[in-house]
């Protein structure tokens, strides 16, 4: 692959995103199925899967102080404007959330499960007082395949498993094939990283500044503060990186530069290597490379899970970080795939139980690991084949941990889903 295959490949796989990406791209799916027709909206109803269900329960809705996807869906019927994709929902209104709030509060919202087989399935119909719109997106989180006008076909795109062409390109870099590009590209046309590290960075340092959540990143950053806890690199890495998704996951305003459909991920391959460097004083050039080995990293290894499944997605950015973090304190291609086997050897169990407030948690405990295995691969410490998953080859773990997400996500996202929605009330 050229330069110009793989930049394709990290401009399509890291997107800016407003919130979480799953009640986002059910917002989505209603602003276009109420722009088919116009009007005013009277009903909506959706139609999404297990995975969609499951990340858009409990997760806040960015400029409102609302969480759901009931709430995602009426603000996109009501007020969402589809030519910002998912950043649908930017620019609310006070009249729209009180509108959002009497909608629902009505009962103008109708969920349920879908029985496709796909992770990431939404249908959205939206009724108003001039017809009935409708719009469906699969695969990836603004993949668009048909949009209907009382039942006329507005556009349609093929159905099928989402661009397999692309999937395939980023399956196919493996970890060699990541460190080279992240060597040797030309800094100036990594335009997309900078961009990552803007965004990523302003809302941590909002994390860090308000009281958004469950306070993982700012509770770390107080207890230094309050000599608790070492003021050191690790503890700069977990404060930051869960301080973004603190403020994400509870609504706030501020856009996100995602990775693989993940705004979450996107933060978590981003700011651990970024706090890394500033702290270790690494010149910024080389930073630049290890954040863009991070993400490309992160993009590989999801690329052979597909969008969703029923392992946490902090644990995939978490070993991107090891790689980015490897990288800054001298290690090459070999202490790189090392760092991969010593995440795969420690946290790649953990479940994806929704997105939510304590998602920063995770990335908490994710970003911990990665510079632990990165301190390992750089004394030549590695996970071995003999333990659990991990194979002699890094490249084969990466698909072992995927054939255990792939193949057990069906049965795992059902437990877990089954266990969310039958809590009894507190």
């Amino acid at each position: 692959m050229t330069h110009d295959d793989i930049i394709a490949i990290m401009e399509k796989e890291m997107v800016v995103a407003l919130g979480c990406t799953e009640p986002a791209a059910v917002a989505y799916a209603a602003a276009l199925a109420r722009e088919a027709v116009g009007g005013k909206t009277v009903t909506v109803r959706v139609i999404a899967s297990g995975n969609v269900l499951k990340n858009a329960m409990a997760v806040g809705i960015p400029g409102t102080p609302f969480t759901g996807m009931a709430y995602a869906a009426c603000l996109g019927a009501i007020a969402g404007n589809p030519a910002r994709k998912l950043a649908v929902l930017a620019g609310l209104s006070e009249a729209d959330i009180d509108a959002a709030r009497a909608f629902v509060e009505g009962s103008g919202v109708r969920i349920s499960k879908s029985d496709s087989p796909k992770r990431l399935f939404i249908d959205v119909t939206v009724v108003t007082d001039r017809g009935a719109g409708r719009a469906v997106i699969e695969d990836e989180h603004d993949r668009v395949v048909l949009v209907e006008a009382d039942g006329t076909v507005v556009m349609s795109a093929p159905h099928g498993s989402g661009d397999h062409a692309a999937e395939n390109a980023a399956a196919a870099l493996g970890i060699d094939g990541v460190f080279a590009f992240a060597e040797a590209v030309d800094l100036d046309r990594l335009g997309i990283v900078r961009k990552a590290i803007e965004l990523n960075s302003e809302i941590s340092r909002a994390g860090l500044a308000g009281d958004y959540g469950l306070r993982i990143g700012k509770m770390i950053k107080e207890n230094v503060d309050l000599g608790i806890l070492a003021d050191d690199l690790l503890n700069a890495a977990m404060s930051k990186a869960a301080a973004g998704s603190d403020a994400r996951m509870a609504g706030s305003s501020l856009p996100v530069m995602s990775n693989s459909g993940s705004g979450n991920q996107g933060i978590a391959a981003t700011i651990p290597v970024l706090a890394v460097g500033e702290r270790l004083g690494v010149p910024k050039d080389r930073i630049l490379r290890a954040i863009t080995l991070s993400n490309l990293m992160t993009i590989y290894i999801k690329s052979k899970f597909g969008r969703l499944s029923a392992l946490c997605g902090a644990v995939v950015a978490g070993t991107g970080a090891a790689c980015g973090i490897t990288y800054l304190l001298g290690g090459g291609l070999v202490q790189v795939r090392s760092s991969v086997q010593n995440m795969i050897g420690n946290v790649s169990g953990m479940l994806c139980d929704g997105a939510k407030g304590d998602c920063a948690l995770k990335i908490s405990t994710c970003t911990a690991a990665a510079v632990q295995a990165s301190l390992m691969a750089i004394r030549g410490i590695t996970v071995g084949p003999i333990e659990g998953i991990v194979d002699a080859d890094p490249d084969k773990s990466i698909d072992n941990l995927a054939r255990l997400g792939n193949e057990g996500s069906p049965l795992m996202d059902g437990i877990i889903l089954d266990m969310m929605t039958n809590k009894r009330p507190s």
